[in-house]
């Protein structure tokens, strides 16, 4: 099961339905999945926070860059990480 997929169950959950319920043959999480993408698409570029907290890690890989340019790279990597994670799923569709 993806990472979406399980955002969808998750949400299912939250909804208080349950996950593995089959209306249609598809299983209940299925028409979650519109809103874990959104969320997904929503969570694409990384705020100050993050960079910062990503920095601290890119800084011990290469220490000739600026803080700006280690703030920068650590972005790359969350969204290179958040479109693979999108990669492969469907375009958002309404929600059902």
């Amino acid at each position: 099961m993806s990472s979406i997929e399980k955002a969808a169950c998750a949400l299912c959950r939250l909804h208080g339905e349950d996950e593995d319920q089959l209306p249609g043959g598809a299983p209940r999480w299925a028409a979650f999945l519109p809103h874990a993408l959104a969320v997904i698409d929503a969570l694409h570029d990384p705020d100050n926070m993050m960079k910062e907290a990503g920095s601290e890690i890119i800084h011990h890989v290469g220490s000739e860059e600026s803080n700006t340019g280690y703030r920068s790279n650590a972005a790359n990597v969350w969204r290179f990480m958040m479109d693979a994670l999108r990669r492969g799923m469907p375009a958002r569709t309404p929600s059902a």
